[in-house]
């Protein structure tokens, strides 16, 4: 049975000296062949949580670990509800969390807890602050260099260059997360001296309605006709640009980039309507957090499931797996997304888009 080496929380405390006997053997020792894996995640928001990273980490947990439990919560972008909910799982004996917090640096005096308690805490997507034990994620800076050379590509066949500085919209994410700052900066690197930012909005909650009202916004100050290109940090946020746009009256939409494959985005991308998107492999991601979560839950050290290790703002060398982003236009959805076992290309190609998908060479060849 877990005892805090330091001073926890009240309810905390008294919580963990009455944590279920089921996560215990018969002399008091954890049972490790089969226990709790806490997984938080952020929001509904995005559609990914939801539709790619929780049945991807549940199903791996199960296969690595046949008598581990998952318990799930979501946080639907409520800080002290994701507070709440990590308390709960700990109190109910969770071994390790995997975290992907909804505020990387408030979530750190909870992770603080967690630690305490003896409770590992492994962050996933977002790299957050406190003693986490672990990390699994994505380069952030890549995710947005990805997006920037896409962009400057699109806007380059789009108007011809040197045609004078095209004005960009960038459309951040929530200024919350890391990442966003992240992507951000990335992105810059590929953008800075090469176009005019003209505006630039932080798109709280990563929502589209958010980025609706943000790019109309935009769109009045600068004219539908001034805006040559749209840095949009995932596809969301992708998804409430370009409804802007269509609402404002623009018929030849300038490109808009995006991230996380999300299905629609892809469709969108097959209209011509988004010019691309990032894919972050999803199961690769959950494979890595899952391989780590059950190896550090059993007793293992961290660093035995890394490949490198990543500094946030309060720690150093944090034992990583950081895994490779990909920038997806409709030239690469067959090669990338379909040949990847993403999607099927009867989910990307509709009736209304099997036209489209012909064209893209998406509807030949395997994979359908």
């Amino acid at each position: 049975m877990r005892t805090g080496r330091g001073p926890v929380v009240a309810v905390l405390a008294a919580a963990l000296l009455t944590a279920p006997l089921a996560s215990c053997g018969s002399d008091g020792a954890p049972d490790r062949e089969g226990f709790t894996v806490g997984l938080l995640l952020p929001s509904r928001a995005v559609p990914r949580w939801e539709h790619a990273d929780r049945p991807l980490i549940e199903a791996q947990v199960k296969k690595l670990c046949p008598a581990c439990r998952v318990e799930y919560a979501n946080a639907e972008n409520d800080v002290t509800r994701q507070r709440q909910q990590m308390i709960s799982m700990v109190t109910k004996g969770a071994e390790v969390l995997i975290l992907d917090a909804a505020d990387t640096r408030a979530l750190r005096s909870s992770i603080q807890e967690a630690r305490r308690a003896g409770v590992p805490v492994i962050a996933y997507d977002r790299l957050a602050e406190g003693p986490i034990t672990g990390y699994v994620g994505f380069d952030g800076l890549q995710v947005g260099r990805l997006q920037g050379e896409a962009l400057l590509r699109a806007m380059d066949r789009r108007t011809g260059s040197g045609d004078g500085e095209a004005d960009v919209v960038m459309m951040n994410g929530d200024p919350t997360s890391p990442n966003a700052d992240s992507y951000r900066k990335g992105a810059l690197s590929e953008l800075g001296g090469e176009v005019r930012i003209a505006r630039a909005y932080n798109t709280l909650d990563w929502s589209t309605q958010n980025a609706h009202t943000n790019m109309s916004a935009a769109v009045a100050a600068l004219g539908p006709d001034r805006i040559d290109g749209v840095l949009a940090a995932n596809d969301n946020i992708a998804a409430g640009v370009i409804a802007a746009l269509k609402s404002a009256g623009v018929t030849k939409l300038p490109p808009v980039t995006g991230q996380d494959a999300d299905l629609d985005a892809v469709r969108r991308i097959v209209a011509g309507e988004q010019y691309m998107t990032v894919y972050k492999p999803f199961v690769k991601e959950a494979a890595a957090v899952a391989g780590m979560a059950v190896a550090v839950g059993r007793g293992e050290d961290a660093r035995d499931s890394a490949t490198t290790t990543v500094d946030s703002p309060t720690h150093s060398r944090i034992p990583a797996v950081l895994l490779q982003p990909s920038a997806v236009t409709a030239r690469d959805i067959r090669r990338t997304l379909i040949d990847g076992g993403l999607y099927t290309t009867g989910q990307i190609c509709t009736p209304e888009l099997r036209a489209a998908c012909d064209r893209a060479g998406i509807t030949s060849g395997p994979g359908g």
